[in-house]
């Protein structure tokens, strides 16, 4: 057998798992590195495991959700920009494909997704950022976990709680928005949550990312953050309350830059990162909520929770709500 067919072997048996055409594999290995530009956190497992299967580098740039659009513009206005594969909340990407930073593309593992998530020429959704209530197991008494939304207005968590900046965070910003058109059964009900809310004077930080920090050493007792945490945290004493109403949360989702400097390793990366294989490790390793069937993160309780996907607000919305917000909370 020649070297050629030999590569190509080897190749092939890397990447069975994810079935990956073995040309593609050559040519993103010709290509060296996939650099990847995201708002998600803790992904390391993942992208270890597809150096692994490929042969191919991933390298990780990390942008918080308030960063990424003006970030991403910026060097893609200079033609700078470093990324072959974006991966941000649906309506930040559904920004920048009109900005045209997106390439048409449609991996072929998008196939075993909802269809909901196949509905874009560009964008593939492949997960929910999933909010809901985290708290210290050692501090908070079971009796008093919030069972509702509406718990976290109750005056005992005043100068308690933690979340990310309701002016600035657009899924934060969206998260609410999202309580009032699907949890509350009015705008006035909901209303008073955002004014009990208020009341209890949060620790307001950047992101979801700093969140956790300050349940863990016991600073403040509760979040407005992600369950993920949980799992990526271990063992700190965290758990997350099981509300009565649906998890809500915006679509997680990724894409191929137009210009990608590297597009075979884009390609590669996106056909790895929506796999089976892939997403039992987002699930299991970085406790994400994804859209693969049948693969949930180690989480008790998550399998049973209802979890939805919230509207995708338009970028003018955002703005006029964190102006809101910020009025109302009060914010810097």
């Amino acid at each position: 057998m020649n070297a050629i067919a030999l590569l190509l072997c080897g190749l092939a048996a890397a990447t069975a798992a994810f079935a990956a055409d073995p040309s593609l594999v050559e040519k993103a290995r010709a290509e060296k590195k996939a650099a990847f530009y995201a708002n998600i956190t803790a992904v390391e497992p993942i992208l270890e495991a597809f150096a692994a299967a490929t042969g191919v580098k991933a390298e990780y740039t990390r942008l918080s959700t308030s960063k990424f659009v003006s970030t991403v513009l910026t060097e893609h206005q200079a033609r700078k920009l470093a990324a072959d594969v974006l991966q941000a909340p649906l309506p930040i990407l559904e920004l920048l494909k009109e900005k045209g930073v997106l390439a048409a593309h449609r991996p072929a593992a998008l196939k075993a997704y909802p269809a909901w998530a196949q509905r874009d020429d560009c964008i593939f959704t492949f997960g929910i950022e999933y909010v809901a209530p985290i708290y210290n197991k050692d501090l908070v008494k079971p009796a008093d976990v919030p069972r509702r939304y509406e718990d976290l207005a109750d005056p005992k968590w005043k100068d308690k709680i933690v979340m990310a900046d309701p002016s600035s965070h657009a899924t934060t910003i969206s998260w609410l928005v999202g309580l009032k058109e699907k949890a509350f059964p009015d705008e006035e009900a909901w209303r008073r949550f955002l004014k009990g809310l208020a009341a209890n004077r949060p620790m307001f930080v950047a992101s979801f990312g700093p969140t956790p920090a300050p349940i863990e050493s016991g600073e403040k007792w509760i979040a407005i953050s992600m369950p993920k945490y949980i799992v990526t945290k271990a063992p700190a004493p965290l758990d997350w309350a099981r509300v009565e109403q649906p998890l809500f949360g915006t679509p997680r989702a990724m894409a191929i830059a137009a210009a990608a400097p590297r597009p075979n390793a884009a390609r590669l990366f996106a056909e790895y990162w929506l796999s089976r294989e892939a997403m039992t490790i987002l699930a299991e390793k970085v406790g994400e909520y994804v859209l693969h069937p049948g693969i949930f993160p180690p989480i008790a309780g998550i399998q049973t929770a209802r979890v939805e996907a919230i509207r995708e607000l338009p970028d003018e919305e955002i703005r006029r709500w964190g102006a809101e917000f910020k009025k109302l909370f009060n914010t810097p």
